[in-house]
């Protein structure tokens, strides 16, 4: 039997202990919340329903930019009729450049526009601007020219009256008489198809007060095409006409 040892033990040093921070406890949470909210992360990019989200979430984004566009920047408006022709045709659909993007001082002589009349009973319709507020309008029906502030102007755009004797021009309780100074605020317009073209030559349109403008035409975005009756189609697409409109 082995004798048991009756010396006095040695006291063993004490061990230092470490004190742990607070600043410490807070880092390892972190990083486990960190090592969690991963893992998380993965699992859910995983699901089939969260990427499903992720394109519906884009498809909404998009088309909210796209609306906010089409309300306060550009519209889309087609073409009835054929007062303008040559420069648009009877189902044109064209980009136009909103009312809000600018005042009265931002519409010129040449302008096309997109406006409503009461005599056309709020429907908008498209002209070109002709004269501007202060400037005074003369028409020579028989040469088929346009006065503005007594200089003829340049207008290569019009239809070819090449063998009519005049442009129509209403009489009566409907004519306008010329000269005419146009009042501050308003525009004088007329159709590019003279001879076709309901507009202020008629007293009823008359001078249009330009907050009837609802927009300035940017460019064709779609040419139309013209059908008969029984569909056949009698006027094809040019699209060589897409682009920006003079």
């Amino acid at each position: 039997m082995k004798p048991y040892d009756t010396r006095p033990r040695q006291p063993q040093p004490a061990q230092a202990v470490r004190e742990v921070k607070p600043t410490e406890v807070r880092q390892v949470r972190s990083a486990e919340t960190r090592r969690k909210a991963a893992k998380k992360e993965e699992e859910e990019k995983s699901d089939p329903l969260y990427e499903c989200y992720g394109v519906l979430h884009d498809i909404a984004y998009v088309l909210m930019i796209v609306t906010l566009l089409f309300v306060f920047v550009v519209r889309l408006v087609g073409v009835d009729g054929k007062s303008m022709l040559p420069t648009l045709h009877h189902g044109d659909y064209l980009i136009l450049e909103s009312n809000f993007l600018y005042g009265d001082d931002d519409i010129e002589t040449g302008d096309i526009v997109v406006l409503t009349v009461p005599y056309y009973k709020e429907e908008p319709i498209v002209k070109r601007v002709i004269a501007t507020g202060g400037q005074t309008v003369d028409i020579d029906f028989q040469n088929h020219l346009v006065y503005v502030d007594g200089v003829a102007l340049d207008e290569s755009y019009l239809m070819d009256y090449t063998g009519q004797e005049s442009w129509y021009n209403w009489t009566g309780e409907y004519a306008m008489e010329y000269p005419a100074t146009v009042p501050e605020g308003s525009i004088f317009v007329l159709g590019d198809n003279r001879n076709n073209s309901t507009d202020s030559r008629f007293a009823p349109v008359g001078m249009v007060d330009t907050r009837c403008i609802l927009g300035k035409v940017l460019a064709v975005a779609l040419p139309g095409e013209t059908r008969d009756e029984q569909g056949n189609v009698t006027d094809p697409r040019d699209w060589s006409r897409i682009g920006l409109v003079d």
